[in-house]
């Protein structure tokens, strides 16, 4: 029998974006997709620095809004994922910008 490597970072990376989309979707019902509360308490719990710092009230709700790509009033993963992807790349940004 061949055995079983260790996850690569990477892999486990995916698996952690995995398991704390599913640790916050379908506390309203359906498991594949965050409704707008489930977004705010993961905003509040999982990115609370960020949510912290934000001094409009309103942010959460354009944030969301934007994210909704097919206007179902949900995030499903693919949008929670531009949702990431989108923080990675403005924590990106800034580290470049801090280096220089």
């Amino acid at each position: 029998m061949a055995k079983m490597s260790s996850p690569t970072e990477t892999e486990r990376c995916i698996e952690s974006l995995i398991a704390v989309f599913q640790k916050y979707a379908g506390r309203d019902g359906n498991r594949n997709s965050l409704s707008k509360t489930e977004f705010l308490t993961f905003m509040n719990t999982e990115l609370a620095a960020f949510t912290k710092n934000q001094k409009d009230p309103g942010v959460l709700d354009r944030m969301m809004k934007k994210l909704d790509t097919n206007r179902d009033g949900q995030l499903d993963f693919q949008e929670f994922l531009n949702l990431i992807g989108g923080l990675a790349v403005a924590c990106h940004d800034s580290l470049n910008r801090s280096q220089k």
